[in-house]
């Protein structure tokens, strides 16, 4: 009877092992007091500088000589001149530990002023031009044609282009000149945008256009999408399948633009003018041509109802074309 007593309280003791995860119980344990010893000051370490030598690092990151000067360079600096008083990182430390206003862009540089988002509108043809150059791959590596172009941003239009064997402000006065006098551009009518090529900024061109009373606008720096659709005329143009690796001649490379642009504006459907052509557009034809879409639309509707599920719209241009639509809060 007092084995059978003794098993039955060994396989409790395991069942109850088993059931609290191999711990033990604390039901009967006392725990006593935890004492806490008390922090003993960390030593300083003997690579700290001292306060004498903080100072003089501020005092060298602050003089006149050193003032617009980083860390690093103030240290290189020291060093080549046969003195040393603490790394670069030292010195960082020493500047956040000083308040960390210092910790900052300490060269003395040139601070661009802000360049304001150029926002034009057109409601119709000759209202805003934009223009710039791209380069046109010559008969040798590292030879280059120019090609100027300027369009028509409602109508997408190309109203004028030029291709020289070089970039000059004075072929590009001539081009403007010679191209809103073939389009009886009126004072105040236009507006010409560009990127801040030399050619674009010229005294020369500015002067011109102020002349003619067309007012002018810029990219600003960096800032392809402030000219969208230049940048889109030339990736047409350079990803057209005619489009060769290298131009012989100037002359070669005038004829297959002659070519290209007489495509572009009479034959290419452009999907932001509701597959119009540019010339339909820029001529006042866009309704004629919408009004004879329409008809046929409406009489194959006729003839095959079950075919439309509501009867067909009537397409029409866009109200208003942008460079950078107004920002809406």
């Amino acid at each position: 009877m007092a084995a059978a007593t003794e098993l039955a309280s060994t396989v409790g003791r395991r069942r109850a092992h088993r059931l609290t995860g191999g711990r033990r119980s604390t039901h009967y344990r006392h725990l006593a007091p935890t004492v806490r010893r008390p922090l003993q000051p960390r030593a300083t370490p003997a690579s700290k500088l001292s306060v004498a030598e903080r100072e003089q690092v501020l005092e060298v990151l602050g003089s006149e000589r050193f003032i617009d000067t980083s860390p690093g360079a103030v240290v290189a600096t020291l060093l080549d001149e046969g003195r040393y008083l603490a790394s670069e990182r030292t010195f960082y430390r020493v500047l956040a530990a000083a308040g960390g206003g210092e910790i900052r862009e300490r060269r003395n540089q040139l601070t661009h002023p802000p360049y304001a988002r150029p926002e034009l509108l057109a409601t119709a043809p000759n209202q805003v031009w934009s223009w710039d150059i791209t380069k046109l791959r010559g008969p040798v590596k590292h030879s280059w044609f120019q090609l100027y172009s300027i369009i028509d941003i409602y109508s997408r239009a190309t109203v004028g282009w030029m291709v020289a064997d070089r970039e000059s402000e004075l072929l590009a006065k001539r081009l403007l000149a010679d191209t809103i006098v073939k389009h009886d551009v009126a004072p105040g009518q236009l507006t010409v945008h560009a990127d801040r090529g030399p050619s674009m900024r010229s005294q020369s061109v500015a002067q011109l256009l102020a002349g003619l009373g067309v007012d002018k606008t810029h990219n600003r720096p960096y800032t392809s999408s402030d000219n969208p659709y230049s940048e889109a005329q030339f990736r047409t143009l350079k990803y057209h399948p005619g489009y060769p690796s290298r131009f012989a001649t100037l002359a070669e490379a005038e004829a297959w633009c002659q070519r290209f642009f007489d495509w572009y504006n009479n034959h290419h459907r452009h999907s932001g003018i509701e597959m119009l052509t540019p010339a339909d557009v820029h001529q006042g034809l866009a309704d004629r041509r919408f009004q004879c879409r329409h008809d046929v639309m409406l009489a194959a509707a006729q003839r095959h109802p079950h075919r439309f599920t509501q009867p067909p719209r009537r397409r029409a241009l866009p109200d208003a074309v942008y460079i950078n639509p107004p920002l809406t809060e």
